[in-house]
């Protein structure tokens, strides 16, 4: 490799030496991404963004690739820079807690588009949820169901196939695009909402869903806040229905916390709090991905469906 110029070094270390210019270098050294997935990773504006991206291009760090309607940025074609950055992010704590979240934030919203573009068959992640959901309790994907955000759309395109209607909430405006693409790619149809609320669902996109639903799939965002969401989604619910929600164990781990809590023992929790009956509760890893995911029922209408049970054993005696 040739040695680079201390001017260049100097302008490379300028261009990344600020917080959310680092914290972009080190989303785009993984993938090449959107200004719209990036600006809500960073949970900054999409001009702000813009703005630093520009700076870290300019300094020769960054390229900016067009694929169809969309312009990706991701590292320079340049070795020199590209082993700058890799050299920059190594001494970098790949475990900090923003990172995690803007990671994960990135994902939520860049892999929808991703299975919505590519051909091919799902995904060994969503072949597991999907697995997950048809193991029990699939009846419910026969009246209306609703999907609170769109990780891995299969899962919809299954719903669909049985569903009377299906409604998804995607957590962003490509995400609302990624989903409408993948439904006509696959032939089925679905009304889609984009969420006016950031942590949670806002009263607005809630009365604008609807409800009641027989069948909800939860599929938490970073940054979300996971004790509102599941509330949500329990009050979408009929008293019969069903809740699956698919949570990465980052988005349940708590950084400085003196007492700490496991994820699937916080996601029961979070479960039983929220007026629901845990089911099935099971850890998947797939993709080099940690789901935990759980499948619920509200509380009041599993002790229904007990006592009808019980009344059938006591007739029949």
């Amino acid at each position: 490799m040739n040695a680079t110029s201390p001017a260049r070094v100097v302008a490379w270390l300028k261009a990344s030496g600020e917080p959310s210019r680092l914290r972009l270098l080190s989303l785009c050294a993984e993938a090449a991404l959107a200004v719209s997935d990036l600006a809500q990773a960073l949970r900054q504006s999409e001009p702000r963004v813009s703005r630093h991206l520009k700076i870290l291009c300019q300094a020769g760090l960054l390229t900016r690739v067009r694929e169809g309607q969309w312009v990706r940025y991701g590292l320079a074609d340049d070795p020199s820079a590209r082993s700058f950055v890799r050299g920059l992010l190594a001494h970098v704590d790949r475990r900090d807690p923003q990172l995690t979240r803007d990671r994960n934030a990135a994902r939520s919203v860049a892999i929808p588009e991703t299975q919505a573009t590519l051909p091919g068959s799902p995904s060994r992640l969503a072949r597991a949820l999907g697995a997950f959901v048809e193991a029990g309790g699939s009846e419910a994907l026969r009246g209306r169901v609703i999907a609170i955000g769109a990780a891995h759309p299969e899962l919809l395109a299954n719903a669909a196939v049985t569903a009377r209607d299906c409604t998804v909430i995607a957590h962003s405006r490509r995400s609302a695009q990624a989903v409408r693409a993948f439904a006509e790619q696959r032939g089925f149809s679905c009304r889609v909402l984009i969420s006016s609320g950031a942590a949670a669902l806002s009263d607005a996109t809630l009365a604008q869903a609807g409800g009641p639903f027989e069948a909800a799939l939860l599929h938490h965002h970073p940054g979300g806040d996971s004790v509102r969401l599941i509330e949500q989604a329990r009050a979408l619910l009929a008293p019969h229905g069903r809740l699956w929600i698919f949570q990465t164990y980052e988005s349940l781990e708590r950084a400085g916390e003196r007492v700490v809590e496991h994820p699937l023992a916080r996601l029961r929790r979070l479960l039983t709090e929220a007026g629901l009956v845990c089911e099935r509760l099971s850890p998947i890893e797939a993709d080099g991905e940690h789901v935990l995911a759980a499948a619920a029922r509200p509380a009041s209408g599993a002790a229904h469906g007990a006592h009808s049970a019980h009344s059938a054993q006591q007739g029949g005696a």
